[in-house]
C-alpha cells in the first residue's frame, strides 16, 4: 500500500474507491499570529515584522472567498503563545471512513517544539463534533504534520505523502494501515519547500499545480503518472509568492496569493477561475492560503 516509484504501482486510479469532496474548511483566528522564532527558511529576518492589523483584514478576506465558493467555514480561536496556530493545515489529517459513516482525524506530532501544543486544541475541536480521533502518532516518536504533508487525491481514496523535512517517511505505513488507503510517497529535497503543500496543489481529478524542482525525478514521474495535466509554476512565484500553496476547493476556483502572474495565466488557460488574495504577512512565516485552512467532511 506504500508506493515510491512508478515501477511499484500495481493499481489503476480508476480502480480505487471514490472519496466525496470535502465541503468544509476550518480556519484558526489570527489575533495571535506573529513571527517570534525561526523554524523554516522563510521566517529568517521577519521576527517582529508582522503587521497585525493587516493579518486580520486579509484573513477575513480569505474566509469571504471560501464562502463565495459555497464552502462552509468553521473557526477555531487562536491561542496566545501559539503564533503559528493560524496555519491549521498542519495539526491533523481529516479522513472519512470507507463506508462514509464516520468522520475522523489523525492527530499530528509537530516537528518543532514551538508548535507542539497546538494539536491539543484541534483535538478538542474535533472531539466536540463527534469525530473519531486517532492519536497513536501524536503519542509516539514519529513526526507528522497533517495536511501540510498528506494530501488526498481529488475524489479518490488515495493519499499523497510528502516527507523529508517535517514528516517521517515511516509514518505513512501506519496511516495506510489505519485508513486502509494506498499512499504515494514524495521525497522533498528543497528546504524552502518543507511541506508538500508548498510545492503541490491538487486542483481537480486530472490537474495538479507543482513546482517540479522541489521533487526528485521519481517523484515527478509519479505525479505525471496520475495527473494527465501538470501545471508548472515558475520558480520565482513558487519561492517568493508560494504559488503552489494555493487551494482549489471546488475544482473551479483557485484561491492564490496576489501577484502570481505567470501561474495565474496558466491556470486560466486550463479553465480555472483565479481569486487573488493578500497573504503577504503570513508569507513571512512560510505559509499562504492552503496552510491557513483545513479541509474536512
Amino acid at each position: 500500500m506504500i508506493y515510491q516509484t512508478v515501477a511499484d504501482l500495481n493499481f489503476r486510479l480508476s480502480e480505487l474507491p471514490s472519496l466525496p469532496y470535502p465541503l468544509r474548511v476550518l480556519m484558526a483566528s489570527p489575533e495571535h499570529f506573529d513571527v517570534t522564532y525561526v523554524i523554516n527558511a522563510h521566517m529568517k529576518g521577519n521576527i517582529g515584522e508582522v503587521n497585525t492589523d493587516r493579518t486580520k483584514k486579509d484573513w477575513h478576506a480569505i474566509q469571504i472567498a471560501y464562502r463565495q465558493c459555497g464552502i462552509i467555514v468553521d473557526e477555531i480561536p487562536g491561542i496566545a503563545g501559539l503564533p503559528d496556530m493560524v496555519f491549521c493545515a498542519n495539526q491533523t489529517l481529516p479522513f472519512l471512513s470507507a463506508d462514509g459513516t464516520q468522520k475522523g482525524v489523525i492527530l499530528s506530532k509537530m516537528f518543532a517544539p514551538q508548535r507542539a501544543d497546538e494539536v491539543h486544541y484541534f483535538r478538542q475541536h474535533f472531539e466536540k463534533r463527534g469525530y473519531a480521533i486517532i492519536s497513536d502518532l501524536a503519542a509516539g516518536d514519529l513526526e507528522f504534520e497533517g495536511m501540510g504533508d498528506a494530501l488526498w487525491h481529488s475524489g479518490k481514496r488515495l493519499l499523497w505523502g510528502g516527507y523529508g523535512f517535517r514528516t517521517d517517511k515511516s509514518v505513512y505505513d501506519l496511516i495506510s494501515e489505519k485508513l486502509d488507503v494506498p499512499v504515494i510517497l514524495l521525497d522533498l529535497e528543497d528546504p524552502e519547500f518543507y511541506h508538500l503543500d508548498t510545492c503541490m496543489c491538487i486542483l481537480d481529478d486530472d490537474t495538479v499545480l507543482i513546482y517540479p524542482d522541489a521533487f526528485t525525478d521519481e517523484g515527478q514521474k509519479l505525479i505525471r503518472h496520475f495527473f494527465p495535466v501538470v501545471i508548472e509554476a515558475p520558480e520565482i512565484e513558487a519561492r517568493t509568492l508560494f504559488a503552489c500553496n494555493a487551494h482549489c476547493p471546488d475544482r473551479k476556483h483557485v484561491l492564490i496569493q496576489r501577484g502570481c502572474t505567470q501561474t495565474n495565466t496558466l491556470l486560466r488557460q486550463h479553465g480555472f477561475e483565479v481569486i487573488e488574495l493578500f497573504t503577504d504577512e503570513f508569507l513571512k512565516s512560510g505559509g499562504s492560503v492552503f496552510c491557513m485552512k483545513l479541509m474536512s467532511w
